[in-house]
């Protein structure tokens, strides 16, 4: 017994003209994919030493932060970031909440509901940072 497969529809200059430049644009930004996962691959450690050592050098997170700030916007980037901030609000929560406004100015969408739940729950109250 055949199978029969579904008729395809016959592709518009319309649809040729969007796949095209949907291919363009993939090529076009698959080089700065690379060099953000490079970046976040080479700070990576840095905030795993930050981490681990528990430092307190106000100069040398928010260094770290202003450069992950500029790749946040791939998932690892967004990751390490937002674990930077996590340890560096029971620090100085004021200037961790600069860095949270910071990214949602620069990557985060205009959808108030997407704004509102990327950190949602990741960061404890000012109050509870407090001794």
């Amino acid at each position: 017994m055949k199978t029969q497969r579904p008729p395809q529809k016959a592709s518009s200059p319309d649809s040729d003209a969007y796949r095209d430049l949907l291919g363009d644009l993939a090529a076009a930004i698959a080089p700065l994919q690379t060099l953000h996962q490079q970046a976040v691959e080479t700070l990576a450690p840095r905030v795993r030493e930050i981490l681990h050592s528990g430092s307190r050098d106000a100069h040398l997170i928010e260094h770290t932060l202003d450069h992950l700030l500029d790749h946040a916007c791939i998932p690892q980037g967004l990751a390490v970031f937002k674990s930077l901030c996590r340890h560096y609000w029971q620090i100085n929560p004021h200037a961790t909440a600069s860095y949270i406004t910071a990214y949602r100015e620069m990557w985060d969408s205009d959808d108030q509901e997407t704004k509102d739940a990327e950190f949602a729950g990741d960061l404890p109250d000012e109050q509870e940072a407090q001794p």
